[in-house]
Protein backbone atom coordinates (compact mmCIF):
# COMPACT_ATOMS: atom_id res chain seq x y z
CA UNK A 1 0.00 0.00 0.00
CA UNK A 2 1.55 3.69 -0.80
CA UNK A 3 0.11 6.40 0.86
CA UNK A 4 -1.21 9.23 -1.19
CA UNK A 5 -1.08 12.59 -0.26
CA UNK A 6 -2.57 15.55 -2.70
CA UNK A 7 -0.85 19.17 -2.16
CA UNK A 8 -3.19 21.48 -2.20
CA UNK A 9 -2.95 25.35 -1.77
CA UNK A 10 -3.90 28.84 -2.84
CA UNK A 11 -2.27 30.03 -6.34
CA UNK A 12 1.67 30.51 -6.20
CA UNK A 13 1.62 29.19 -2.50
CA UNK A 14 5.09 27.19 -3.44
CA UNK A 15 2.73 23.91 -4.31
CA UNK A 16 4.35 23.12 -7.30
CA UNK A 17 8.09 23.78 -6.27
CA UNK A 18 7.72 21.78 -3.36
CA UNK A 19 6.03 18.99 -5.79
CA UNK A 20 9.74 19.43 -7.62
CA UNK A 21 11.66 19.09 -4.71
CA UNK A 22 10.15 16.46 -3.19
CA UNK A 23 9.86 13.92 -6.62
CA UNK A 24 12.93 16.08 -8.19
CA UNK A 25 10.28 16.33 -11.18
CA UNK A 26 10.16 18.97 -13.19
CA UNK A 27 6.52 20.35 -12.47
CA UNK A 28 5.67 23.61 -13.96
CA UNK A 29 6.31 26.09 -10.98
CA UNK A 30 5.43 29.41 -12.77
CA UNK A 31 4.61 32.98 -11.48
CA UNK A 32 1.04 33.42 -12.61
CA UNK A 33 -2.18 31.67 -11.12
CA UNK A 34 -2.77 27.61 -12.59
CA UNK A 35 0.58 27.18 -13.78
CA UNK A 36 -0.31 23.73 -12.85
CA UNK A 37 -3.19 22.63 -14.80
CA UNK A 38 -3.34 19.10 -15.18
CA UNK A 39 -2.20 17.27 -11.68
CA UNK A 40 1.23 15.81 -11.61
CA UNK A 41 1.83 13.11 -9.90
CA UNK A 42 4.90 11.52 -8.45
CA UNK A 43 6.34 8.71 -6.16
CA UNK A 44 8.87 9.46 -3.65
CA UNK A 45 11.28 7.01 -1.58
CA UNK A 46 10.48 7.25 2.15
CA UNK A 47 13.95 8.15 4.48
CA UNK A 48 14.57 4.85 6.41
CA UNK A 49 18.06 4.50 7.57
CA UNK A 50 17.35 0.48 8.57
CA UNK A 51 16.84 0.10 5.24
CA UNK A 52 20.70 0.70 5.01
CA UNK A 53 21.99 -1.65 8.04
CA UNK A 54 20.08 -4.57 6.82
CA UNK A 55 21.57 -3.91 3.33
CA UNK A 56 24.51 -3.79 4.86
CA UNK A 57 24.54 -7.44 6.25
CA UNK A 58 22.63 -9.15 3.62
CA UNK A 59 24.26 -7.39 0.76
CA UNK A 60 21.17 -7.63 -1.48
CA UNK A 61 20.79 -6.86 -5.23
CA UNK A 62 18.66 -3.76 -4.49
CA UNK A 63 17.16 -1.95 -2.01
CA UNK A 64 13.34 -1.07 -1.84
CA UNK A 65 11.89 1.70 0.14
CA UNK A 66 8.59 2.26 0.60
CA UNK A 67 6.92 5.17 -1.20
CA UNK A 68 4.41 7.89 -1.10
CA UNK A 69 2.51 9.14 -3.77
CA UNK A 70 2.14 13.28 -3.87
CA UNK A 71 -0.31 14.64 -6.10
CA UNK A 72 0.10 18.28 -7.01
CA UNK A 73 -2.98 19.71 -8.16
CA UNK A 74 -4.04 23.07 -9.74
CA UNK A 75 -4.23 26.17 -7.45
CA UNK A 76 -7.66 26.84 -5.84
CA UNK A 77 -9.21 30.41 -5.11
CA UNK A 78 -12.14 31.69 -3.42
CA UNK A 79 -15.13 30.70 -4.99
CA UNK A 80 -13.72 27.75 -6.53
CA UNK A 81 -17.06 25.31 -5.77
CA UNK A 82 -18.87 27.44 -7.87
CA UNK A 83 -16.83 27.49 -10.40
CA UNK A 84 -14.00 30.36 -10.06
CA UNK A 85 -10.64 29.80 -11.60
CA UNK A 86 -10.18 26.08 -12.38
CA UNK A 87 -13.52 25.72 -10.32
CA UNK A 88 -14.11 22.01 -9.21
CA UNK A 89 -11.79 20.44 -11.97
CA UNK A 90 -8.98 19.61 -9.45
CA UNK A 91 -11.18 17.45 -7.25
CA UNK A 92 -11.30 14.19 -8.73
CA UNK A 93 -8.04 14.30 -9.01
CA UNK A 94 -7.60 14.10 -4.36
CA UNK A 95 -10.58 12.36 -3.53
CA UNK A 96 -9.17 9.13 -3.78
CA UNK A 97 -5.33 10.36 -1.59
CA UNK A 98 -5.54 8.81 2.11
CA UNK A 99 -4.85 12.67 3.10
CA UNK A 100 -4.47 16.35 1.95
CA UNK A 101 -1.38 18.48 2.18
CA UNK A 102 -2.11 22.12 2.56
CA UNK A 103 0.81 24.07 1.68
CA UNK A 104 0.47 27.80 3.08
CA UNK A 105 2.50 30.37 2.27
CA UNK A 106 4.07 32.38 4.89
CA UNK A 107 7.06 33.44 2.98
CA UNK A 108 7.69 37.37 1.48
CA UNK A 109 8.75 37.65 -1.98
CA UNK A 110 7.18 40.37 -4.17
CA UNK A 111 8.58 39.01 -6.96
CA UNK A 112 6.15 36.40 -6.28
CA UNK A 113 2.42 37.66 -6.37
CA UNK A 114 -0.28 35.97 -3.77
CA UNK A 115 -3.53 35.63 -5.80
CA UNK A 116 -5.36 38.42 -3.10
CA UNK A 117 -2.51 40.91 -3.08
CA UNK A 118 -1.11 39.83 0.50
CA UNK A 119 0.26 37.43 2.94
CA UNK A 120 -1.74 36.41 5.70
CA UNK A 121 -1.42 32.41 6.45
CA UNK A 122 -5.46 32.36 8.79
CA UNK A 123 -7.21 33.76 5.62
CA UNK A 124 -5.88 31.38 3.24
CA UNK A 125 -6.37 28.36 5.54
CA UNK A 126 -10.07 29.63 5.91
CA UNK A 127 -10.53 30.03 2.43
CA UNK A 128 -9.26 26.75 1.60
CA UNK A 129 -11.37 25.18 4.29
CA UNK A 130 -14.39 27.01 2.91
CA UNK A 131 -14.08 25.68 -0.49
CA UNK A 132 -13.38 21.92 0.33
CA UNK A 133 -16.76 22.32 2.75
CA UNK A 134 -18.51 23.70 0.14
CA UNK A 135 -17.68 21.32 -2.56
CA UNK A 136 -18.52 18.15 -0.16
CA UNK A 137 -21.70 19.57 0.46
CA UNK A 138 -22.45 20.24 -3.64
CA UNK A 139 -21.02 16.06 -3.11
CA UNK A 140 -23.80 15.34 -0.25
CA UNK A 141 -26.57 17.37 -2.67
CA UNK A 142 -26.01 15.41 -5.53
CA UNK A 143 -25.81 12.00 -3.91
CA UNK A 144 -29.05 12.19 -1.35
CA UNK A 145 -31.54 11.91 -4.40
CA UNK A 146 -29.89 8.64 -5.87
CA UNK A 147 -29.23 7.09 -2.47
CA UNK A 148 -33.64 7.79 -1.11
CA UNK A 149 -34.03 5.68 -4.37
CA UNK A 150 -31.67 3.05 -3.37
CA UNK A 151 -32.85 2.93 -0.11
CA UNK A 152 -36.67 1.93 -1.28
CA UNK A 153 -34.81 -1.22 -2.41
CA UNK A 154 -32.39 -1.75 0.60
CA UNK A 155 -33.02 -0.68 4.06
CA UNK A 156 -29.24 -0.60 4.79
CA UNK A 157 -28.82 2.84 2.67
CA UNK A 158 -31.27 4.62 5.36
CA UNK A 159 -27.80 4.54 7.81
CA UNK A 160 -26.02 6.56 5.03
CA UNK A 161 -28.56 9.50 4.26
CA UNK A 162 -28.78 10.12 8.10
CA UNK A 163 -25.43 9.91 8.10
CA UNK A 164 -24.83 11.76 4.59
CA UNK A 165 -27.97 14.79 6.08
CA UNK A 166 -26.23 15.06 9.51
CA UNK A 167 -22.76 15.96 7.61
CA UNK A 168 -24.73 18.18 5.93
CA UNK A 169 -25.97 20.27 8.99
CA UNK A 170 -22.54 20.06 10.60
CA UNK A 171 -20.75 21.23 7.47
CA UNK A 172 -23.32 23.84 6.84
CA UNK A 173 -21.67 25.38 10.28
CA UNK A 174 -18.05 25.70 9.09
CA UNK A 175 -16.56 22.30 10.52
CA UNK A 176 -14.75 19.56 8.74
CA UNK A 177 -16.86 16.20 8.17
CA UNK A 178 -13.71 14.91 10.21
CA UNK A 179 -14.51 16.86 13.06
CA UNK A 180 -18.06 15.59 13.30
CA UNK A 181 -18.48 12.69 16.22
CA UNK A 182 -19.18 9.15 14.45
CA UNK A 183 -19.08 6.00 15.02
CA UNK A 184 -16.81 3.24 12.98
CA UNK A 185 -19.84 2.75 11.87
CA UNK A 186 -21.36 5.29 10.45
CA UNK A 187 -18.03 6.55 9.29
CA UNK A 188 -17.84 3.67 6.70
CA UNK A 189 -20.99 4.08 5.60
CA UNK A 190 -20.33 7.36 3.80
CA UNK A 191 -16.67 6.57 3.08
CA UNK A 192 -17.49 5.74 -0.66
CA UNK A 193 -18.97 9.28 -0.66
CA UNK A 194 -14.96 10.36 -0.88
CA UNK A 195 -15.60 13.69 1.02
CA UNK A 196 -12.55 15.72 1.14
CA UNK A 197 -12.93 17.33 4.54
CA UNK A 198 -13.51 13.77 5.83
CA UNK A 199 -9.38 12.83 5.08
CA UNK A 200 -7.22 13.79 7.52
CA UNK A 201 -5.57 17.27 6.89
CA UNK A 202 -1.44 17.88 6.99
CA UNK A 203 -0.28 21.58 6.56
CA UNK A 204 3.17 23.13 5.31
CA UNK A 205 4.41 26.18 6.12
CA UNK A 206 6.27 27.44 3.06
CA UNK A 207 8.63 29.88 5.31
CA UNK A 208 11.78 32.09 4.11
CA UNK A 209 14.82 30.55 5.11
CA UNK A 210 14.90 32.58 8.19
CA UNK A 211 12.12 30.60 9.36
CA UNK A 212 12.76 27.08 8.84
CA UNK A 213 13.50 26.53 12.84
CA UNK A 214 10.72 28.54 14.04
CA UNK A 215 7.94 26.88 15.85
CA UNK A 216 4.38 28.41 14.62
CA UNK A 217 1.02 27.81 15.87
CA UNK A 218 -1.12 24.66 15.68
CA UNK A 219 -3.54 25.18 12.29
CA UNK A 220 -7.04 22.86 13.13
CA UNK A 221 -5.26 21.08 15.96
CA UNK A 222 -2.33 20.26 14.13
CA UNK A 223 1.35 21.35 13.99
CA UNK A 224 2.50 22.92 11.13
CA UNK A 225 5.55 22.02 9.53
CA UNK A 226 7.89 24.42 8.49
CA UNK A 227 9.66 24.11 5.07
CA UNK A 228 10.94 26.26 3.15
CA UNK A 229 10.33 24.88 -0.84
CA UNK A 230 13.16 27.02 -2.09
CA UNK A 231 15.72 25.26 -0.01
CA UNK A 232 14.11 21.85 -0.63
CA UNK A 233 14.44 22.41 -4.04
CA UNK A 234 18.22 23.54 -4.11
CA UNK A 235 18.71 20.51 -2.03
CA UNK A 236 16.83 18.27 -4.61
CA UNK A 237 19.66 19.11 -7.41
CA UNK A 238 22.49 18.41 -4.76
CA UNK A 239 24.99 15.56 -4.09
CA UNK A 240 24.47 13.94 -0.96
CA UNK A 241 27.89 15.04 0.47
CA UNK A 242 26.75 19.12 -0.64
CA UNK A 243 22.94 18.38 0.62
CA UNK A 244 24.85 17.20 4.00
CA UNK A 245 27.17 20.24 3.93
CA UNK A 246 24.17 22.95 2.95
CA UNK A 247 21.64 21.41 5.72
CA UNK A 248 24.53 21.96 8.31
CA UNK A 249 24.88 25.45 7.31
CA UNK A 250 21.62 26.31 7.52
CA UNK A 251 21.62 24.89 11.14
CA UNK A 252 19.01 21.65 10.00
CA UNK A 253 19.81 17.60 10.84
CA UNK A 254 17.64 16.55 8.19
CA UNK A 255 15.40 18.60 4.66
CA UNK A 256 11.90 19.66 5.84
CA UNK A 257 10.42 16.88 3.48
CA UNK A 258 11.76 13.67 5.56
CA UNK A 259 9.51 14.94 8.69
CA UNK A 260 6.70 15.66 6.29
CA UNK A 261 6.57 11.79 5.12
CA UNK A 262 7.19 11.31 8.93
CA UNK A 263 4.18 13.33 10.04
CA UNK A 264 1.85 12.05 7.28
CA UNK A 265 3.21 8.24 8.19
CA UNK A 266 2.23 9.19 11.97
CA UNK A 267 -1.26 11.18 11.22
CA UNK A 268 -2.36 7.93 8.91
CA UNK A 269 -1.57 5.45 11.41
CA UNK A 270 1.68 3.69 9.54
CA UNK A 271 4.37 1.93 9.62
CA UNK A 272 6.72 -0.23 7.99
CA UNK A 273 8.19 -4.01 8.57
CA UNK A 274 11.42 -5.08 6.38
CA UNK A 275 11.89 -8.60 4.21
CA UNK A 276 15.53 -9.20 3.88
CA UNK A 277 17.07 -11.41 1.28
CA UNK A 278 19.82 -11.44 -1.66
CA UNK A 279 17.71 -10.55 -4.21
CA UNK A 280 16.39 -7.39 -2.01
CA UNK A 281 16.26 -5.96 1.14
CA UNK A 282 12.14 -4.12 0.92
CA UNK A 283 10.48 -1.95 3.31
CA UNK A 284 6.48 -2.91 3.07
CA UNK A 285 3.89 -0.03 4.63
CA UNK A 286 0.74 -1.44 6.93
CA UNK A 287 -1.09 0.02 9.13
CA UNK A 288 -0.08 0.06 13.08
CA UNK A 289 -2.11 -2.63 14.49
CA UNK A 290 -2.00 -4.98 11.46
CA UNK A 291 -1.55 -8.63 12.31
CA UNK A 292 0.26 -11.25 10.76
CA UNK A 293 -1.96 -12.01 7.48
CA UNK A 294 -2.61 -8.45 6.47
CA UNK A 295 0.94 -7.42 6.38
CA UNK A 296 1.54 -10.44 4.29
CA UNK A 297 -1.40 -9.58 1.67
CA UNK A 298 0.46 -6.35 1.19
CA UNK A 299 3.24 -8.46 -0.49
CA UNK A 300 0.46 -10.49 -2.48
CA UNK A 301 -3.22 -11.48 -2.04
CA UNK A 302 -2.27 -14.76 -2.35
CA UNK A 303 0.02 -14.67 0.99
CA UNK A 304 -2.83 -13.10 2.88
CA UNK A 305 -5.59 -16.20 1.42
CA UNK A 306 -2.85 -19.23 2.20
CA UNK A 307 -1.16 -17.68 5.13
CA UNK A 308 0.37 -20.40 7.66
CA UNK A 309 2.76 -18.82 9.97
CA UNK A 310 5.51 -15.81 10.21
CA UNK A 311 9.35 -15.93 10.96
CA UNK A 312 9.56 -12.85 13.04
CA UNK A 313 13.07 -10.60 14.30
CA UNK A 314 12.84 -7.45 15.64
CA UNK A 315 14.88 -5.22 13.47
CA UNK A 316 17.82 -4.24 16.67
CA UNK A 317 18.00 -8.24 17.08
CA UNK A 318 18.69 -8.52 13.27
CA UNK A 319 21.11 -6.09 13.26
CA UNK A 320 22.93 -6.82 16.71
CA UNK A 321 23.76 -10.59 15.84
CA UNK A 322 24.42 -10.13 12.29
CA UNK A 323 21.46 -11.32 10.29
CA UNK A 324 19.03 -14.20 10.33
CA UNK A 325 21.40 -16.71 10.80
CA UNK A 326 22.69 -15.07 14.10
CA UNK A 327 18.99 -14.39 15.57
CA UNK A 328 18.04 -17.97 14.92
CA UNK A 329 21.00 -18.86 16.81
CA UNK A 330 20.67 -16.52 19.65
CA UNK A 331 16.71 -17.34 20.21
CA UNK A 332 15.46 -14.36 18.44
CA UNK A 333 14.02 -15.34 15.74
CA UNK A 334 9.53 -16.17 16.93
CA UNK A 335 7.29 -18.25 14.93
CA UNK A 336 4.00 -16.55 14.93
CA UNK A 337 0.29 -17.26 14.08
CA UNK A 338 -2.47 -15.31 12.22
CA UNK A 339 -2.89 -13.01 15.50
CA UNK A 340 0.12 -11.51 15.82
CA UNK A 341 0.27 -7.74 15.71
CA UNK A 342 3.17 -7.15 13.28
CA UNK A 343 5.79 -4.25 14.87
CA UNK A 344 7.60 -1.25 13.31
CA UNK A 345 11.14 -2.55 12.36
CA UNK A 346 10.29 -6.77 12.45
CA UNK A 347 11.29 -8.56 9.75
CA UNK A 348 9.71 -10.84 8.76
CA UNK A 349 9.58 -14.29 5.96
CA UNK A 350 5.93 -15.29 5.59
CA UNK A 351 5.00 -19.11 5.04
CA UNK A 352 2.35 -19.54 3.30
CA UNK A 353 0.22 -22.10 0.88
CA UNK A 354 -2.29 -21.60 -1.57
Amino acid sequence: MALSLGIVGLPNVGKSTLFTALTRKEADAANYPFATIEPNVGLVEVPDNRLDALAEIVTPQRIMPAVVEFVDIAGLVKGASEGEGLGNQFLANIRETDAICEVVRYFSDPNVIHVEGRVNPESDIETIRTELILADLGTIERALPRLEKEAKRDKTVELKIAIAKRLAEWMDQGHRARKMEMTAEERASVHDLHLLTMKPMLYVANVDESQVAKEFEHIDGVKPIPICAKVEADLAELEPHEAAEYLADMGLAEPGLNALIREAYRLLGLQSYFTAGEMEVRAWTVPIGAKAPQAAGVIHTDFERGFIKAEVIGFADYVALGGEKGAKEGGKMRLEGKEYVVQDGDVVHFKFNV
